[in-house]
Parts: C-alpha cells; sequence; structure tokens
C-alpha cells in the first residue's frame, strides 16, 4: 500500500519526477518540508574530476533554502564553493515491511531528493542567519541558550545555500501488499513500527545549570 500526497502538488521537474513506483510520489512542498524538518542529515552528491561522492552532513532550512555546513577544508566545500550541481537526499525510516513473500518485504519510509547549484554563502550577516538556522533545526531553542560563534570559528567554517526549487519524495505507508496466492503461506506478516526515541538527558559532570524546558519536551515529531 502507498499513498499519493498529491492534493497540492507542483509539477516535477523532468529530472525529479518519480519514475520507479510513481504512485508514492510526492511532490507537494509543505509534505517535503515535513519531511526535511524532522530529520537530522542529509547526504550531499556531488562529482569532482569524474569521481562521484556522497557525503553526509547535517542541514539547516529557512522558508525556502536549505543551508549545508561543515569545515572549510572538507573536500566537499572545497569543490562546492564555485557553485556545482548537487543532489541532497534525506530519508526517513518509518518501519519494516514483512510480507508472506520474500519478493513484497518492504520498507514504510518518507524520502526527499533536491538538485540544484549549491553555492558558498559570503555575506557574513547571512552565514551567522544560517548557522541559527542549522543549530534551532537539531535544537530548538539551543542558539541563544548557548556561546555564540566566533570570529576564528566562523572563518573555520563554510556554509553552502541551495534553492529548494527543484525536488521531489517518495512516501510509503501501509501494510505488506503480497500476491493473492501468497497470503494463505503459514508465515507471520506485519509491520515493525520504527521511530527515533529521545533517551534520558546526561548532565554533563561540570554542569550546575538545571535541564532547560525546550530539553525537557525534545522530539522529532514535526506536526502536520
Amino acid at each position: 500500500m502507498s499513498t499519493n500526497f498529491n492534493s497540492s502538488s507542483s509539477a516535477p521537474s523532468l529530472r525529479t519526477r518519480v519514475v520507479r513506483e510513481s504512485q508514492r510520489a510526492v511532490y507537494d512542498r509543505e509534505v517535503v518540508y515535513q519531511i526535511l524538518d524532522e530529520a537530522f542529515l542529509c547526504h550531499v552528491g556531488f562529482v569532482v574530476e569524474e569521481q562521484p561522492f556522497v557525503i553526509p552532513t547535517s542541514y539547516g532550512r529557512d522558508g525556502d533554502l536549505l543551508y549545508i555546513h561543515g569545515s572549510a577544508a572538507s573536500r566537499m566545500l572545497r569543490n562546492l564553493d564555485q557553485g556545482v550541481p548537487v543532489c541532497v537526499t534525506v530519508t526517513l525510516l518509518d518501519g519494516l515491511v514483512l510480507a508472506r513473500s520474500v519478493f513484497n518485504h518492504s520498507m514504510n519510509y518518507r524520502s526527499v531528493v533536491i538538485l540544484g547549484t549549491a553555492t558558498l554563502v559570503d555575506d557574513p550577516a547571512e552565514k551567522l542567519a544560517a548557522l541559527r538556522a542549522l543549530s534551532e533545526h537539531i535544537i530548538p531553542g539551543r542558539w541563544d541558550d548557548s556561546r555564540q560563534p566566533n570570529e576564528k570559528e566562523l572563518r573555520a567554517t563554510s556554509v553552502l545555500r541551495l534553492p529548494i526549487s527543484e525536488f521531489s519524495a517518495k512516501v510509503r505507508v501501509g501494510p505488506a501488499v503480497d500476491d493473492e496466492q501468497d497470503y494463505s503461506f503459514p508465515t507471520w506478516a506485519g509491520v515493525i513500527p520504527l521511530e527515533t526515541v529521545v533517551g534520558t538527558a546526561i548532565r554533563d559532570e561540570r554542569c550546575q545549570q538545571e535541564m532547560p524546558t525546550y530539553l525537557r519536551n525534545y522530539s522529532r515529531k514535526v506536526k502536520p
């Protein structure tokens, strides 16, 4: 079973149109943003001298812009600062779908693919705002409660800007779908739900402060 969330969709580009399992395609910007806002990491794909690389990194979203950061010395940022085509992917795994047939096993998931040209953020004010977006994406409220980055730290950090203009998503929800003749096969079938669980925070031994409310109530769930 799959669900198509195309009630307020925009037309995909030729590059982002989902071909395989097209019934799972989602071209709704708000659904894409919900996925981006719940996940922690993206994978950035790019090519340097005919060699493909895929690098996992953190990100933050500010409206229709995606910001990616890292060390100024990293291979990815050294090669993307002039504006290089990239493919950014984000995936949330929601469940293991066990069918009666091995062939029909699947996963419930939500994924996003963004294509575009990433460019280096040069403006100091935008760079600081982008770093704030990165911090707030991971733990909302933490930026204002922490020491702000100094000049040395800012020089050691690069930020890339990627407009969220060419994108698509795929979503699978629901139970296993077996071939009709397999429904009588004597094995367990169903879904094993998976989710990110927040554990009990561990206080640093040199910390004297009480835990702030934004940490006591921390969750990655994004309200639709």
